[in-house]
């Protein structure tokens, strides 16, 4: 393969000081709006890296189900790898790709559990297959094969059939708060735009870097 072939030339609009808003939370949402628009899969995709406790970061692609002013919300089992390295250090970093339109989004912060009752909600509002496989899963964990997972599935449905399904105490929602965004926008011969924002005593300050 000669990823060299694969190069491409970015383009996009500015990203300039005096058009962003105050606040990254603003200004995640105006450009999401925007990725809507183009009808992007996927779109709330979003790379979630975690560090152990020695120190070897681990990245997988987890869905936001919601931005406040508060954070990032994003669902896990508790007991994954994910879980057990957010317990031990509860600090992460959130990475938004969107090739069509050349950007990208970087948050860091630190993250915690959510509140039962936004974890209830969650799950309340997931289809019930997806539920279901949830309580049934030890996520992170060994597995023989493909038709324990499917057993365990079909056990549950069998037991909740005709019930309204209870969400397993070790499944729920995390709040990424974060202390720094950066908004990259792709531009011709590598002459990127790099806004950054970062929180200091409650307020935003921003701020341009190299590409």
């Amino acid at each position: 393969m000669d990823y060299e072939k694969l190069r491409v030339d970015y383009s996009g609009r500015s990203l300039l000081e005096k058009n962003v808003a105050e606040d990254p939370f603003t200004q995640f949402s105006t450009w999401f709006k925007e990725v809507e628009d183009c009808q992007i899969k996927l779109a709330n995709g979003m790379t979630l890296s975690t560090v152990s406790e020695d120190g070897q970061p681990s990245s997988r692609v987890v869905l936001l189900k919601e931005i406040s002013t508060q954070g990032l919300v994003f669902v896990s089992h508790f007991g994954s790898q994910k879980g057990q390295e957010l317990a031990q250090n509860p600090k992460a970093s959130a990475l938004f790709w969107w090739p069509a339109l050349h950007r990208q989004v970087r948050f860091q912060g630190e993250v915690k559990r959510a509140e039962d009752v936004l974890s209830d909600k969650y799950f309340k509002h997931r289809p019930r297959e997806s539920n279901l496989s949830a309580m049934s899963s030890k996520q992170s964990e060994v597995l023989e094969s493909k038709d324990v997972l499917a057993a365990l599935v079909s056990d549950n449905r069998a037991k909740w059939e005709g019930k309204d399904l209870v969400r397993p105490n070790g499944w729920g929602a995390y709040v990424m708060s974060p202390k720094r965004v950066e908004f990259w926008q792709g531009q011709p011969d590598r002459s990127h735009d790099r806004i950054v924002y970062d929180l200091n005593r409650g307020q935003w300050s921003l701020e341009r870097l190299f590409p």
